[in-house]
């Protein structure tokens, strides 16, 4: 599974029903063993997902029993490249009517189908001997009337424009000499 979720282009969501807490404020009673807990977290941790906040109610679960058990076992898991192309998802809890789990609903409350990644400076950047120059250029070529804060937004605006292109530049030249090799 974990070489599978680290291959894959796409972002990746799990959801469902885990059968396991992540954490002992997950369950209304004492009787917790941290063992599989611990686990859970460590493979969460190792596939580098997150968990979406569920809102609506604390538990997801309960059994039949006269002393009634509540646990959270229901959850949405998402990869962080999910979690940087939709950062406004949401997962609500709905009532639980016919089953003893709770069904959860999922919105990523993308507003349009357009997407724009979200800006990401890589400290390799600073590794190459042209960039100071390059982003130096870059900000000075940028002459905006303003306050001083206009004057930064727009050459920051503009800095991060150039770079994100540039980014797509040098890691298209990286690839072609990869596959030459």
């Amino acid at each position: 599974m974990c070489e599978y979720v680290q291959k894959e282009a796409l972002p990746i969501v799990i959801g469902g029903d885990f059968n396991i807490i992540r954490r002992l404020d997950e369950k209304n009673n004492d009787n917790y063993n941290d063992r599989w807990p611990y686990m859970f977290n460590a493979v969460i941790d190792t596939l580098n997902l997150r968990e979406i906040e569920m809102s609506g109610r604390k538990f997801t679960w309960a059994n039949h029993l006269q002393n009634q058990t509540f646990e959270k076992l229901d959850r949405i898991l998402v990869c962080t490249d999910f979690e940087s192309k939709y950062p406004h998802t949401t997962v609500h809890a709905l009532s639980r009517e016919i089953s003893d789990h709770t069904p959860l609903f999922f919105c990523t409350n993308n507003s349009s189908s357009s997407y724009q990644p979200q800006f990401k400076f890589e400290l390799g950047w600073l590794l190459r001997d042209e960039f100071c120059d390059m982003v130096r250029d870059v900000w000075h070529s940028v002459l905006v009337d303003g306050t001083p804060l206009e004057r930064w937004q727009a050459k920051i605006r503009r800095l991060r424009q150039y770079l994100r292109g540039w980014a797509k530049n040098v890691s298209g030249a990286y690839k072609k000499k990869k596959l030459h090799f």
